[in-house]
């Protein structure tokens, strides 16, 4: 697919608007805009490839089904990041067919997947700097087995599929967050951030990015697994009868950050709930979140890589986490026993 074709076809409803700097990156040859691949393009990373792609040439690993409807076609897109169709989005089914060209690797891919990924691609990895916008702690652990220079990265937008090769961005509650994990990954970093600037993504660079993942964790450790478990959207946590249970899970949650030397931004678990309750959980009040999908649809969650990581953590620390290890101890069981069975 020609790179070059970077524009979209407007479909209806709002469409896509470039800023000065995209037109200025759409006016350059197309062999000097940067490379970027995206590993695990699901929602998440094929929204990022669509609105990336008027800036850089992008090639999206994803699954067959997304990369036929792509090719035919194009990406489809809907939501607050515009409605069209993307033509500069090149589909990557396997390794075998990334191009050397590949400056920069973004990994969006469900935590579950990360290893696997990270093995099938080591030989791309090798020596690229990587990004993770993946949700849950621990996924950069496993990226730097693979390259030396890894950025860390939280994203709150709110992304789904609507079809093969069609997804829909619901709404943009923060903006995007990236920062060096490890290794002289700075530079790697200052270009990523205009790169997403460029594409109007809005982005904040992280001075200490393991905090930030911390604090989005905290928002999925305390009402993912809930949602989940009682098959409803976020607002059940925010229910008089739930309130203990997810405080308790916070309150956990904040000892064992402690003993890993982590800073919050918030002094104690009580003002973080306060925020939970009264601003985080009446905002996402209607919202599905992705371990609820996941659970509904028999596929395996990221508890592990949340509240059954929490609880981990607590162990090597020698601190109690019950309420962490009775929840995914709780989802662990779903997943184990599709349909109640």
């Amino acid at each position: 697919m020609n790179s070059d074709r970077s524009r979209s076809r407007a479909t209806g409803g709002t469409p896509l608007i470039f800023s000065r700097a995209e037109q200025r990156y759409e006016r350059m040859d197309a062999r000097k805009r940067p490379a970027i691949l995206i590993l695990g393009a699901g929602a998440v990373g094929l929204s990022l490839a669509g609105r990336l792609a008027g800036v850089a040439r992008i090639y999206a690993a994803c699954r067959p089904v997304h990369a036929g409807a792509i090719r035919e076609r194009g990406l489809v897109m809907e939501g607050v990041w515009g409605t069209g169709t993307i033509d500069g989005v090149t589909p990557i089914t396997g390794p075998e067919e990334v191009p050397d060209e590949v400056d920069l690797i973004i990994i969006t891919a469900k935590g579950t997947d990360t290893l696997a990924i990270a093995r099938e691609y080591a030989g791309v990895l090798r020596d690229r700097p990587t990004a993770s916008l993946q949700n849950g702690i621990g996924n950069e652990d496993i990226i730097a087995r693979y390259t030396d220079r890894v950025i860390g990265g939280t994203v709150t937008t709110n992304f789904s599929v609507v079809d093969p090769g069609h997804v829909r961005v619901l709404s943009e509650s923060a903006p995007a967050c990236l920062g060096v994990w490890s290794g002289d990954a700075d530079d790697a970093l200052d270009g990523l951030l205009s790169i997403f600037r460029a594409a109007r993504i809005p982005v904040e660079k992280s001075p200490d990015i393991r905090s930030g993942k911390w604090a989005k964790a905290l928002l999925n450790i305390a009402v993912n697994p809930i949602c989940a478990i009682l098959r409803a959207p976020v607002g059940a946590a925010g229910d008089e009868d739930i309130r203990g249970i997810v405080a308790a899970l916070v309150r956990e949650a904040f000892v064992v950050a402690g003993a890993e030397g982590i800073r919050l931004p918030w002094a104690s678990a009580d003002d973080y709930l306060a925020h939970l309750f009264s601003v985080l959980i009446p905002g996402f009040a209607a919202v599905y979140p992705s371990m609820y999908y996941d659970v509904m649809q028999g596929r395996r969650t990221e508890i592990d890589l949340l509240n059954g990581y929490v609880a981990r953590l607590g162990e090597r620390h020698g601190i109690p986490t019950p309420q962490n290890h009775c929840i995914a101890g709780l989802v662990r069981y779903i997943e184990a026993h599709p349909g109640g069975a």
